[in-house]
């Protein structure tokens, strides 16, 4: 018989996931999460010994460009299509409650 997860594990993970679930939810969650576990069981009775592990399905090789920084010097450019600038930097609107600059 598979482990079974209790509605008191499932609360406790919710709870630490800062997430609130109603009584039905919890129930419902319980038991998906006991199908799972039992579905890895049944995974864990294939026998896989004469399987060669599988690195990689396809040939494909990442060709990755030399990493280098480049500086186009286009900063008046860059500001002068912005619609504010404050400092030499694009100036924005505040997003946090309180701050006006």
């Amino acid at each position: 018989m598979a482990e079974t997860i209790s509605r008191d594990d499932v609360a406790h993970v919710a709870s630490l996931a800062k997430l609130a679930f109603d009584e039905a939810k919890l129930d419902q969650f319980t038991d998906q999460l006991t199908d799972i576990l039992t579905l890895f069981e049944t995974l864990s009775e294939v026998d896989t010994s004469a399987v060669e592990p599988t690195y990689s399905v396809t040939p494909n090789v990442n060709h990755l460009r030399e990493d280098v920084a480049d500086n186009w010097h286009q900063k008046q450019e860059l500001l002068a299509n912005s619609p504010e600038e404050a400092a030499d930097l694009i100036k924005v609107p505040a997003i946090i409650k309180g701050e006006d600059d």
